[in-house]
């Protein structure tokens, strides 16, 4: 396992494509209080410290050879006691955006909607997600979704367990058939810095994610499901879509030992990664793809938090119980959510 997590260039596969971590040159190692995003020129990760950690920090046989839930072993019957300790009015609200149907500059891969009947006596449609794990939807990614050296979650051979013919055998999106329910604690930087939201290509920081603690006046701890917000859909409705790889917000890949430390069961964003991004620095989805296959935790993509932003500030808490119910797909990388917080 280690030798397949050491190898000097990851091979990261995912269900649609292929990406070569490959050396990264003029980097340099990030140490321990790097600078934040306000810093004029801020460190970056090597591609020799990624993929040390690949091994250093991985969470592989951590819940025994044959785990296929990772860190949502840390949600006990105590730690939903305590999300539902949270409800004090009973009142809800969604974290997905709305399913897009027609296709943009945001969305190359939209819904598939359509009417099938329509009459006097009643109506029916039909729905269609060619890609679930595109922009066009709120969706839950199992672990059988992206790969690091032909292995997956706790090590699994993807060869063995992954085919285009007979879909995920193991880590499938059926392990959570059962639903999710957890402590929700949201991350809203922008609401850190005063701002509505964050430039394109802002990189967020662990001392970021701290400051955040200390004003809002909580933490995730382990088992909770962290929501990260930097104002996708804000700045959308104030300046229109944009090429959806050309300009977002994100954590910096320094996060990543930090992720660790806490112990979080979910994380999730409005988007998976930061660009444009800095000159030689890892590809956009390197916390994503080492979060999902190496820590172990599951990703909440593509969400929406705008609403969820709103109820917290009117109420200045910024905790809640977080329900996650994605579809019982066999053999699925993945599903279409509708998160609910609940305060």
């Amino acid at each position: 396992m280690a030798e397949a997590r050491g190898r000097t260039r990851a091979l990261v596969v995912s269900a649609s494509a292929l990406i070569l971590v490959g050396a990264i040159g003029g980097a340099v190692a990030l140490s321990q209080g790097a600078s934040s995003a306000g810093s004029a020129s801020p460190l970056l990760v090597t591609t020799a410290q990624y993929e040390r950690w690949q091994t250093e920090l991985s969470n592989w046989g951590r819940w025994g050879k044959d785990d296929e839930l990772g860190t949502l072993n840390l949600i006990t019957p105590a730690k939903r006691k305590q999300a539902a300790a949270l409800v004090k009015e009973g009142f809800t609200v969604s974290l997905a955006s709305d399913a897009a149907t027609e296709k943009g500059v945001d969305v190359p891969c939209p819904v598939e909607w359509a009417m099938v009947t329509a009459s006097q006596s009643g109506a029916t449609d039909r729905i269609g997600y060619p890609c679930i794990h595109g922009a066009g939807t709120t969706h839950l990614d199992s672990f059988a979704h992206v790969f690091f050296g032909g292995r997956m979650w706790n090590g699994y051979p993807v060869s063995e367990l992954v085919t285009k013919e007979g879909g995920a055998a193991k880590n499938s999106i059926l392990t959570m058939k059962s639903g999710i329910v957890t402590r929700g604690v949201l991350y809203d930087i922008p609401k850190l810095k005063g701002v509505p939201y964050l430039e394109p290509g802002t990189r967020i920081f662990a001392e970021d994610l701290e400051a955040w603690e200390r004003k809002a006046g909580v933490k995730v701890s382990a088992g909770d499901a962290l929501l990260l917000r930097w104002g996708r859909w804000t700045r959308r409705t104030k300046l229109g879509p944009w090429p959806i790889n050309d300009a977002m917000a994100g954590l910096d890949n320094s996060v990543i030992p930090w992720l660790k430390k806490r112990d979080i069961a979910i994380l999730g964003w409005e988007t998976p990664g930061y660009a444009p991004r800095p000159s030689g620095d890892l590809p956009a989805n390197a916390v994503h793809n080492f979060a999902l296959t190496i820590l172990g935790v599951h990703l909440l993509d593509r969400a929406d938090f705008d609403l969820l932003s709103e109820a917290a500030a009117a109420r200045n808490r910024w905790e809640f119980m977080l329900t996650i119910a994605p579809l019982p797909i066999p053999r699925g990388t993945g599903s279409p959510v509708n998160p609910i917080a609940m305060f």
